[in-house]
């Protein structure tokens, strides 16, 4: 009888969660690139640390090199502004590059993690890198 009850109990309690999720505001926009590192426009990501931007995802990609084979990729559009009506998706704060600004919103994001710093509850898109060990690296949802 005990067990039948806490079954019934838990059976309660994950059914009513499942009705709290609520979906991410970014939209999703398939796509799948590969970007080479040799190119003047992705030049900065040579080294530790560096940053460019690239098409594709809803709002543009930034690509951030966590360390020497790790590459990190988000979308631009800001989770803060759903509607995409902010005229400048997200970039880097010229004082601190690691955190990503909208201006629109008063909302900041890690660029190391892609985790809200404030004025969001949502973190940022992240997309799925692959890095040959050469100079190709593969961006895809």
């Amino acid at each position: 009888m005990k067990i039948q009850i806490l079954l019934i109990i838990s059976l309660f309690l994950a059914s009513g969660s499942c009705g709290n999720q609520q979906t991410h505001p970014v939209p999703y926009v398939p796509f799948n690139i590969s970007i080479d590192l040799n190119l003047p426009s992705y030049f900065s990501l040579a080294g530790v640390g560096g940053w460019a931007y690239v098409n594709g995802g809803s709002r543009g990609i930034i690509v951030y090199r966590r360390s020497i084979d790790e590459f990190i990729a988000f979308d631009r559009h800001s989770p803060a502004d759903a509607g995409a009506t902010c005229p400048s998706p997200l970039f880097p704060d010229p004082d601190n590059f690691l955190i990503l600004k909208d201006t629109c919103n008063d909302a900041t994001f890690s660029l190391y993690d892609g985790s809200p710093i404030g004025g969001s509850q949502y973190g940022l898109v992240q997309y799925a890198t692959n890095y040959n060990g050469n100079n190709i690296v593969n961006i895809s949802n």
